[in-house]
């Protein structure tokens, strides 16, 4: 009985207390209290946005490409230093100037011997070798005249007959520069020394660096002279 009289009672009490939930309603909200007037009213830090923080710049790329340095220009060369031209000579024989050429090609980048034919003193003739027979010698002698060149005498007889004399000259100098002209103009001159001739022989070099003038006279056995170095090139 007891029991029984328990249920009933809970289940009294669980209706009556889904019909207090369904029919009771909210208390009314309570008025905010409004202020005195001239006096502001509190605000809160988030109700003011003109006081919010800025927010962080966001930081630029690392990875950003940048433009590469300039490269330098090189620096200009340095200006060559100018070639130094000697002449080692007079030798009387090859075997003389063999030696020397022995003794300064260390010294030097470039090397080369001339000859020379030094006269006995008597001057030098500049002539044309002798022809077939007298018609081509005059007919040689006709051609120079008409080239302009008129100081000629054609040999008769002897050795050298039916050659071509074209003048006698006191230096080496100008009679080897008037062979060179009737050279120019088409004419197998020759210049030769008259009386006794000797060979001479010479040579000529581009010094080397660190070339000294009295370290190869001493070498050379011979004077070793500055000369120009057009004739080398």
């Amino acid at each position: 009985m007891t029991l029984r009289a328990s249920l009933v009672l809970l289940v009294v009490l669980n209706l009556g207390v889904a019909l207090w939930w369904v029919l009771h309603s909210d208390a009314p909200p309570v008025p905010a209290e409004e202020a005195p007037s001239g006096i502001a009213r509190l605000q809160l830090l988030s109700e003011r946005p003109e006081l919010q923080p800025a927010p962080a710049p966001i930081a630029a790329s690392t990875n950003t490409p940048t433009s590469a340095p300039p490269v330098p220009a090189p620096p200009p060369p340095a200006p060559a230093a100018p070639e130094r031209c000697y002449s080692a000579g007079p030798f009387a024989d090859t075997a003389a100037l063999d030696a020397a050429r022995a003794a300064l090609a260390p010294m030097a980048t470039r090397v080369r011997s001339r000859e020379l034919q030094e006269g006995g003193g008597r001057g030098w003739r500049v002539y044309l070798p002798a022809a077939a027979d007298r018609e081509a010698a005059d007919a040689n002698a006709q051609r120079l005249r008409a080239a302009g060149f008129s100081d000629l005498v054609v040999v008769g007889d002897g050795a050298e007959a039916n050659s071509v004399a074209l003048g006698r000259f006191s230096t080496e100098a100008r009679a080897r520069a008037h062979a060179g002209a009737l050279q120019a103009a088409g004419f197998g001159a020759k210049a030769e020394a008259l009386g006794e001739s000797r060979s001479r022989y010479w040579l000529d070099l581009v010094a080397g660096p660190g070339f000294d003038q009295n370290r190869a006279r001493r070498a050379a056995g011979i004077p070793v002279r500055s000369t120009d170095c057009a004739g080398l090139r």
